[in-house]
């Protein structure tokens, strides 16, 4: 199961855009609800999750995604359930994927150390230990970072891409005619 956690205060483009194209990719991914399984998004978009955070079970874990926002990232920070399925991922090898200002939850942790990543622009300090990489999407190993909304979709295609291969994002991009 692929997590996605959304927490009062997410970047909605970047949490949605990319629950799209996994969908569409066939992948098992549920959104998770911070503190409710109704949430509000940064530019007042209420969405209602597919489960809540006491829900979660790393028995079925295959990767676990946050996306940005203010005060969203915040919130994803201060929830025991999250950080714990993060640091569960980097401890077994999972993939974590973190857009916008939410790769700054992975550098607190101190997760990002000698990882290559990237975030929107002015959280690059938030991101201890990280080598600060080059364009809008960045793969290291298990690690997936982007920008920020207008990288959303290929943020989610890097996903699909780890999971299913190129062949498989490629076919995907040309369905929804990406350039």
């Amino acid at each position: 199961m692929i997590y996605l956690f959304l927490a009062n205060g997410f970047e909605e483009i970047e949490a949605l855009a990319t629950l799209d194209v996994l969908r569409r990719a066939e992948l098992d991914v549920k959104t998770v609800g911070v503190g409710s399984t109704s949430i509000m998004g940064s530019h007042q978009i209420t969405v209602t999750t597919d489960m809540e955070q006491s829900q979660v079970l790393t028995d079925n874990m295959e990767m676990v995604i946050l996306p940005g926002g203010m005060p969203g990232t915040l919130n994803l920070e201060n929830s025991p359930i999250v950080t714990t399925s993060v640091r569960y991922c980097f401890e077994h090898d999972l993939p974590v994927a973190a857009i916008c200002a939410a790769p700054s939850v992975l550098g607190h942790m101190g997760l990002l150390k000698g990882r290559k990543a990237v975030c929107f622009p002015g959280f690059e300090q938030e991101l201890e230990g990280a080598e600060l990489a080059e364009g809008f999407v960045c793969r290291d190993g298990q690690l997936i970072t982007a920008k920020g909304a207008g990288a959303a979709v290929e943020f989610a295609l890097e996903i699909v891409r780890m999971f299913q291969g190129d062949d498989a994002a490629q076919r995907l991009r040309m369905t929804m005619q990406c350039p």
